[in-house]
């Protein structure tokens, strides 16, 4: 399978070739390439959760998607083939909501070949960024924490939430750079309106991501050197 950036190519080629443009959505779902499914045994009733592949064979989750790994034997799913994962490193749902894992067993080339860069900055309200999951790709923007409930102000960063969009696990990149900005981990919801049988209905509003930073301090330092851009002074005056 071609790489990420080898396949935009490719595309990028086709459209011309045809005549038909290659726009955000062709360079958005390339990103698909680093989604995979997160399952765990037994598997709860809303199904499999989500992650995102890093490169040698390690995924990045939310803690709570796989739970206690020693418990849960979590599984990685992407495209028809399942491997067993065992956790490099856990952390808690109401502290730092990430799990690393690494597949267990050799891994075929199309995997082996991928590698993921973490964004060097966080998100800023406002901006344009992209939900990802194995199935689909969604533009949102990043929602001011001013807007967020009062008592959910301290989950920020936070994007608007549509139905479309990743829930646990699943990525959020940067439009232009492609990198990873952060792992989803809640929705964050008001009680608005009223259901059928009269009772308050929470409304999802927004859902709150891991940010890139915490993913940076999260991950063992060799994992970190490898996905981390280098943001040394030298290496800024290169670009």
């Amino acid at each position: 399978m071609p790489t990420p950036w080898r396949a935009l190519c490719i595309a990028v080629l086709a459209a011309m070739a045809t005549g038909a443009s290659c726009g955000a959505q062709t360079a958005d779902e390339t990103l698909k390439a680093f989604a995979v499914h997160v399952a765990r045994t037994p598997l709860p009733d809303w199904g499999a959760g989500a992650g995102i592949y890093l490169g040698d064979g390690l995924v990045l989750t939310a803690a709570h998607v796989v739970g206690q790994s020693w418990l849960t034997r979590p599984r990685v799913i992407t495209g028809a083939a399942t491997y067993t994962a065992r956790a490099v490193k856990e952390g808690q749902f109401e502290r730092t909501d990430l799990t690393l894992l690494t597949v267990e067993g050799p891994i075929p080339q199309r995997l082996a070949l991928r590698h993921l860069s973490l964004c060097g900055a966080d998100s800023r309200p406002g901006e344009e960024v992209v939900s990802v999951t194995p199935e689909t790709t969604v533009r949102t923007k990043i929602v001011p924490p001013g807007q967020l409930p009062p008592d959910a102000r301290q989950f920020s960063p936070a994007f608007a939430s549509v139905a479309q969009t990743g829930n646990s696990g699943s990525g959020v990149f940067d439009v232009q750079r492609r990198c990873l900005l952060g792992i989803v981990s809640r929705k964050i919801s008001l009680t608005g309106g009223r259901s059928d049988h009269g009772g308050a209905m929470p409304r999802d509003i927004a859902k709150y991501f891991v940010p890139a930073s915490a993913i940076a301090a999260f991950l063992p330092a060799d994992v970190a050197a490898k996905v981390v851009p280098d943001r040394t002074p030298a290496a800024a005056a290169a670009q």
